[in-house]
């Protein structure tokens, strides 16, 4: 979680989550892997305990991490899944409806997208 910037749009946990999420979409953390410990978090970025407890119980909540008694918060097998078909919705619901609006306004054909497509 190396060259974390926060910035004052959203709260210091719910940041903390989102890098957490980026990570597991990227592949920098996998089924398996073991989060770093609140603690350690907590003092590398020089954040209160309770804001790395919180951001961590929210990934618990959403059944991304589990905790294992005594050993840590892991990513489940299902996160992948789970994150691919919830950045789906949060595309087709979100982003898509202003691409398409960006399009129409372009003038642009299907043709055209996809020959431009093909071409890079």
């Amino acid at each position: 979680m190396s060259g974390i910037q926060w910035s004052d749009g959203a709260p210091i946990y719910r940041q903390l989550k989102e890098r957490v999420i980026a990570m597991m979409l990227d592949g920098q953390l996998k089924p398996g892997d073991a989060l770093p410990s609140v603690r350690q978090v907590a003092a590398e970025y020089q954040l209160n305990p309770i804001t790395v407890s919180r951001a961590y119980q929210e990934l618990a909540d959403e059944a991304l991490v589990e905790k294992r008694r005594g050993l840590g918060m892991f990513v489940t097998d299902q996160a992948s899944k789970k994150l691919l078909g919830n950045e789906r919705e949060r595309f087709l619901t979100d982003e898509w409806p202003q691409v398409l609006e960006r399009i129409r306004l372009l003038g642009l054909s299907p043709e055209e997208l996809l020959r431009e497509g093909d071409s890079a």
